[in-house]
């Protein structure tokens, strides 16, 4: 603490450019002391003068008072009581006093009531006009000197600087000596790397030489970082140990715990210190939360650009990891981990394998399109519908306006189908099924290669501490009923005081499930009146495209809801989040309400950089991929197959109506594949490129646009040179806080539930979902290094519940896609007829097949076309798609025979390709082990060999003491011969340190 307490000296003496030996802010004043951890405050000068005048005269000076290991208070520009000022001695039970009166006087004021007080001797002097009270600020004045002292006792430095260039805002910079670092490496049981190398198994042979190439073949994508080269010695790992530290390599203890451990250590003292109002205590999350800190973060190293730049990690990430011109390049991820820590670490390696893994998906994707674009000449049906010469006359789309219609003018859509719609998409199917339980076991695997090289075998993630909402009803339960009957038992929230917040929480997901409903219901009816507009206009061209263009609008407008909703959703979310009554923000309990409470809603509490906020609270899972690919549900009970949709939809005459005004819109002739298709792609890419893309860019540099224009509204004449100067600490200020991971893993999972649970109907979507994560990663990147705080590292071995989720999704992948091939294609209704009731073995005569006639005469008062003639001819007998007996039968308009042959067969085929692809999916899970085999054995060799280092330390140990012993004993042999001698002292313990033969390395 010596440093500390030459601080107030040192300000006194500062040279001209004050800010040129603490680096603009990465350092104290005294330009050596590192500044681990920054707490930003508001604060009043003028409203809260008199009070905190009055608190120095009876002893209230600050911090430091508290605390009887310092002398002196906080060093900084404007301390409480100003530098070097003695403090008084503190009496806590006046403090206490004075406290409740100012409460309850601030109440008064509240009340209405007008306060005058009168204190001779106060020190405002006698006649001197008093500034008005500000009793909220000074309340949290008093809980931030309570709060700073409690961190002066727990062994941390801190300076405060109120004279910055942002006005009314103050920092608090926190260091942690070295004594500090090595009490909290130890309780928190970092594993840091020892003294001793020892090499790592290397592959030989043929393995070897491929091993060797492809290293050759890929080192231009590397990136230039060394955390990234391969390495063939590794040092051994140990939890830290204040008792082993001869273990470590202590010789430059400046860096042996980097800025990313620093932080950690800070920010786990920040969580567990608390202050108390009266005797309810509050940590760093509940003071965030009421707005005693406005914000608190560890700093980044520094610039990221600029000609003078010193050189450190932060702008390396910006060359090889978040500029675009590097999007070719490997991830650095150990580069990433060592400034991020190790959670924001998984979540980029996880998402460099998810895209790495979509290479060979995009490229079988490829293939099934065009192999349905070189068969689509010689597809049958589709050339059967477009011969004009069958002249097969279709029954009207809609009631009155819409009139009969030749089935060769749905030539173009009935080739377009094909193109989607052919024997390749069952492969695709399986294929990608078997592909999403390769991608999970390649991921695996990977992540214990990951565990292994970052040191994070055997560590086992803690439950966190009650969330800063719980806490503070806690606190209000405990101020009613101290009021009441003044007990001072420990006050625990039950289900009377959970039940509102839970009813609520229910009734409003129960609420935003609804309108999903209603909006997808709004679409329907929007497709089922515009097309019946359409069709009652008089231009050809128009009446031609009528469902091409009542499908794009749709879902276009389908697509600006999902987008609002969203957002929608994220502020109810965080209110619910805020009203919540739930204690554990730990992972496993909020890993379970991702499952049960639907959502991403962003926490308000808790310190920028820690937990996840959104991982603990998370409800918009559920209702986002409801509206995401979740709306492409609604094409599968009106456009199901031929058969299936008519039972939705209905047939002519005897139609399905909805609030008996909209009728049913029905399936196209040429497949409802091609609807879905348009769909999912609209939706897919217009969400990545509008939502994802446009509006990460587009609001942080808006946000930065705001804040530079607020900042030059203050100052105007001198900004520049106010942008010069600005310490490190107020540029991270500026940046945009860190919202936590739950919005990226969120933005991924829906393209994986695109790329997978469709994509019988899009098989393109894995290469557009490649292009999206090529620019995702880098602006990603970019967003993290440049535009954000810099995140506390959190220590993670796995991505969490995100993991369960994607196993979720590819397991109803299978089932999804098996319902698309069976029930939304022709697939089933062309084996069927192949096998069953073709007459030469070919699909000649399957579009027939699949077509039922209708008497006109059987239509139904006033839903008959009102120009009957409009082809030129009178119409007696229209067909439309569906299996049922035709009007000269004796069952007629009945469901015929071919129909349940077909759905037998639809059925029958869902239930084999369900059960053989997740047959598959489970054989490839159980050939491919988790942890790689030479992982496995290096993690073996580590045990052996620290097994033998600490066998070869107690060795020298017992020898070194048997060494002494015998020097012990000939020394008093001599003596034994003459007189008697007094009893040797005992052997001094053996020291520890380099020098010491067992500890030596």
């Amino acid at each position: 603490m010596a440093a500390a307490v030459s601080s107030p000296q040192l300000l006194n003496s500062l040279s001209v450019d004050p800010d040129a030996e603490c680096k603009y802010g990465l350092y104290f004043r005294d330009g050596k002391r590192k500044v681990d951890y920054v707490l930003v405050y508001h604060h009043k000068r003028a409203s809260g003068g008199r009070t905190l005048a009055r608190r120095a005269q009876h002893g209230d000076a600050g911090p430091a008072a508290r605390s009887p290991r310092q002398d002196l208070p906080l060093p900084g520009k404007a301390g409480p009581l100003g530098a070097g000022e003695p403090e008084p001695p503190l009496d806590y039970h006046e403090d206490d006093k004075r406290f409740r009166r100012e409460e309850y006087e601030g109440n008064l004021v509240e009340a209405g009531l007008e306060l005058e007080r009168d204190e001779d001797a106060g020190p405002l002097g006698a006649g001197e006009p008093e500034p008005p009270l500000d009793y909220h600020e000074d309340d949290k004045r008093f809980r931030r000197e309570e709060y700073e002292g409690n961190l002066v006792e727990a062994g941390l430095e801190l300076e405060r600087d109120e004279d910055t260039k942002i006005h009314g805002v103050g920092f608090v910079k926190i260091h942690a000596p070295w004594n500090v670092l090595c009490r909290e490496a130890e309780f928190l049981k970092l594993k840091m790397p020892t003294k001793k190398l020892y090499h790592i198994s290397e592959t030989r042979g043929l393995l070897k030489k491929i091993n060797s190439v492809l290293q050759k073949i890929t080192d231009p994508i590397q990136p230039k970082v060394a955390e990234h080269r391969p390495q063939t010695t590794k040092r051994l790992s140990y939890p830290f140990s204040r008792e082993k530290q001869h273990l470590f390599d202590l010789s430059d203890k400046d860096s042996f715990f980097d800025s990313k451990t620093r932080s950690t250590i800070v920010y786990e003292i920040l969580k567990r210190t608390t202050c108390t109002k009266a005797k309810y205590s509050m940590g760093i999350t509940s003071l965030l939360a009421n707005g005693v800190y406005s914000a608190a973060y560890p700093l980044h190293d520094g610039d990221y650009e600029g000609d003078n730049v010193e050189f450190n990690d932060r702008k390396l990430l910006y060359e090889e990891w978040a500029s675009y011109g590097v999007f070719y390049k490997y991830q650095p991820i150990d580069l990433v981990r060592k400034y991020f820590g190790e959670k924001i670490g998984l979540y980029f390696a996880w998402l460099g394998v998810y895209t790495q893994m979509l290479i060979p998906a995009s490229v079988v994707g490829i293939i099934v399109f065009l192999y349905g674009w070189a068969t689509v000449d010689d597809n049958i049906p589709s050339m059967e519908m477009c011969d004009q010469r069958h002249n097969i006359t279709m029954c009207p789309l809609c009631d009155k306006t819409c009139s009969y219609w030749r089935m060769s003018s749905a030539c173009a859509t009935a080739r377009a189908s094909h193109l989607f719609d052919n024997p390749a998409t069952v492969f695709f199917s399986v294929f990608m099924a078997l592909w999403a339980a390769t991608f999970m076991e390649h991921w695996k695997r990977k992540q214990m290669r990951l565990n292994y090289r970052w040191d994070l075998t055997g560590f086992e993630e803690e439950e966190d501490h009650p969330r800063a909402e719980y806490e503070a009803r806690v606190l209000e339960k405990s101020l009613r009923k101290e009021s009441k009957n003044k007990e001072t038992d420990k006050v625990k929230l039950t289900w009377r005081d959970r039940f509102p917040a839970y009813f609520t929480n229910l009734v409003s997901i129960i609420f935003m499930i609804a309108v999903t409903f209603a909006i997808v219901l709004g679409v329907i009816i929007y497709r089922i009146s515009t097309a019946a507009a359409l069709a009652m206009n008089s231009s050809p061209s128009v009446r031609s495209n009528i469902r091409v263009t009542v499908t794009a609008t749709a879902v276009i407008i389908n697509l600006v809801v999902i987008i609002l909703l969203d957002e929608v959703y994220g502020c109810i979310a965080r209110w619910l989040t805020k009203i919540g009554g739930t204690q554990a923000q730990g992972r496993a309990v909020s890993e379970l309400q991702l499952l049960l409470r639907t959502g991403r809603g962003l926490a308000p509490a808790g310190p920028p950089g820690g937990r996840d906020p959104g991982e603990r609270d998370p409800r918009r899972w559920g209702l986002q991929t409801a509206g995401a690919p979740g709306s492409q549900f609604q094409g599968l009970p009106h456009q199901g197959g031929e058969g299936c949709q008519r039972r939705f939809v209905g047939r002519p005459g005897d139609y399905v109506y909805i609030f008996r005004s909209f009728r049913m819109e029905e399936c196209a002739p040429g497949g409802c594949l091609m609807e879905l298709c348009i769909q999912l792609s609209i939706i897919m890419l217009g969400k990545q490129l509008i939502q994802n893309n446009l509006f990460e860019i587009g609001i942080p540099k808006m946000k930065k646009f705001i804040r530079y224009l607020r900042l030059k509204h203050q100052s105007p004449s001198d900004h520049d040179e106010h942008v010069k100067k600005k310490q490190r600490y107020e540029v991270d200020y500026t940046l945009e806080p860190f919202a936590g991971l739950t919005p990226e893993y969120m933005e991924m999972i829906i393209q994986f539930g695109f790329v997978t649970l469709f994509v019988a109907s899009f098989p393109l979507a894995p290469l557009f979902a490649l292009l999206n994560n090529i620019i995702e990663i880098r602006l990603d990147a970019k967003k993290f290094v440049t535009e954000l705080r810099r995140p506390v590292a959190v220590r993670a071995k796995d991505i969490g519940i995100w993991y369960n989720i994607l196993r979720g999704v590819g397991k109803l992948a299978v089932i999804i896609n098996a319902f698309v091939i069976s029930f939304t294609s022709d697939f089933i209704p062309r084996l069927v007829y192949l096998y069953m009731y073709s007459e030469n073995g070919t699909m000649h005569g399957f579009v027939n097949h699949t077509l039922s006639s209708f008497n006109v005469s059987d239509f139904q008062n006033g839903t008959a076309p009102n120009d009957p003639l409009d082809l030129g001819y009178e119409v007696q007998i229209c067909r439309y798609k569906d299996y049922r007996e035709p009007p000269w039968s004796e069952h007629k308009y009945d469901i015929s025979k071919d129909f349940w042959a077909v759905l037998a067969a639809r059925l029958a085929f869902v239930i084999v390709f369900q059960n053989l692809v997740m047959f598959m999916s489970d054989f490839v899970d159980w050939v491919i082990p988790d942890i790689p085999k030479d992982i496995s054995q290096q993690i073996h060799k580590e045990k052996v060999l620290m097994v033998e280092l600490f066998m070869r330390e107690e060795q020298g140990k017992q020898q070194l003491l048997d060494t002494w012993m015998e020097k012990d004993r000939k020394k008093a042999e001599p003596c034994n011969n003459h007189s008697p001698a007094p009893a040797a002292p005992p052997p001094p313990p053996p020291p520890d340190g380099p020098d010491f033969p067992g500890g030596s390395l």
